[in-house]
């Protein structure tokens, strides 16, 4: 913990070191977060115990997904599934990722409330969602992901339903948030429930293959393990995804002006530039240390999230300047407030991007948009967040 604190600590005031402009983020989220808590204060817990899916070849307590672009064959409906990529099927099944990201919600707005003012009724809430979804025998998930974004008549499971677990990266947060007021017993679970999903994250096959994909599935593969294995203490796998964002996602990634090749290839453009970029700037919020700091880091040839970021700023502001066509889903929808926007601002000192974030929609209700918004609680990824007392 100490560690982390003083990693936390270092990214923040090192980049910045203003504290007004931590107090300008805090002014910018009270009314939201007030509201949100409001809200999460009167919800019970529901895991994904509460559904099933008849095609789930897991169990009761197994996470379960469909792909998003998969499709009965018209020409053979009791067939196996056709791909429309961009386009989601409504008819699959994610009541889990639905269930999974109202965890994440809940969790980040109570600890997101608990750091503009502390109150065990935060805490005593916190502690009802832990319990059931990683300690009670009965209600909690089993730390793998066998059975995500299956393919009717194709797959039972794939590597890539991996990024259904983005939204517990807030969740380990807000344990760290709250810590001090949490039940040690429970956290100590909870913290054991995450080793072992981090083990089958770095030697299940599934976890390999999403290690090796070179585009934003990648990027959030090392984005989830940098925040489990900061979250459990395992130094040296948060040593692995800063060398992998190095020599792996950078140089694999980025082209020369800043900008995803990969991600420009599909049938959603922007919106999955702004996702995989989100997922790049939380690895250097996530793993940043004084002696290894991520903002500031460029290849030899000059990429760099800073060029990322600087490459897809002008198209956040003005989304008509946008050079392909656009996205065939969502398009309306994008942007809001960017992740990479407000700790883009702190890194580089560059307070036209907070404007630009504080501007952005900081509530967004489509569920598209939630669904890839890799943080939504901002406030929990700042050095003030962690208290100790």
């Amino acid at each position: 913990m100490k560690m982390l604190l003083i990693s936390l600590t270092f990214v923040a005031t090192h980049a910045f070191g203003q504290a007004d402009l931590n107090a300008e983020i805090r002014k910018t989220l009270q009314a939201s977060v007030q509201a949100e808590v409001r809200w999460a204060l009167q919800q019970p817990p529901r895991t994904v115990t509460a559904q099933t899916s008849p095609r789930s070849a897991g169990g009761r307590h197994d996470f379960y997904s469909e792909g998003d672009y998969w499709w009965p064959d018209s020409t053979n409906l009791q067939g196996p599934y056709l791909q429309r990529d961009g386009l989601s099927n409504p008819d699959n099944f994610v009541a889990h990722r639905q269930a999974l990201i109202r965890l994440s919600q809940i969790m980040g707005a109570l600890a997101s409330a608990y750091v503009l003012q502390p109150d065990r009724r935060y805490s005593e809430q916190a502690l009802r969602h832990l319990k059931a979804w990683f300690v009670d025998t009965t209600t909690r998930m089993n730390p793998s992901l066998t059975y995500a974004q299956a393919i009717k008549g194709r797959v039972t499971g794939r590597g890539i339903g991996i990024i259904d677990t983005i939204h517990l990266m807030e969740v380990v947060q807000a344990v760290q948030v709250m810590e001090a007021q949490l039940d040690a017993a429970t956290v100590a679970v909870v913290r054991r429930w995450f080793r072992t999903y981090l083990h089958w994250l770095t030697h299940h096959p599934y976890g390999i293959e999403e290690r090796e994909a070179k585009n934003n599935h990648g990027t959030c593969w090392v984005m989830q393990v940098a925040a489990f294995a900061r979250f459990t203490g395992h130094d040296s796998l948060l040593a692995v995804c800063r060398d992998w964002y190095k020599t792996v996602l950078l140089p694999q990634q980025m082209a020369a002006d800043g900008s995803f090749p990969l991600e420009l290839r599909r049938t959603k453009p922007y919106g999955y530039s702004l996702f995989n970029l989100d997922a790049m700037a939380m690895i250097c919020q996530i793993a940043s240390t004084p002696r290894d700091n991520l903002w500031t880091y460029e290849t030899p040839d000059g990429r760099s999230i800073r060029r990322g970021i600087s490459y897809l700023y002008p198209y956040v502001v003005d989304k008509n300047r946008w050079p392909l066509p656009p996205d065939v889903m969502y398009w309306d929808d994008w942007p809001v407030a960017q992740p990479f926007l407000v700790f883009g601002a702190l890194a580089f000192q560059q307070p036209e991007w907070l404007q630009t974030w504080k501007k952005g929609d900081h509530t967004p209700a489509n569920e598209e948009v939630i669904r890839n918004l890799p943080i939504r609680h901002p406030l929990l990824w700042l050095p003030h967040s962690f208290r100790t007392n």
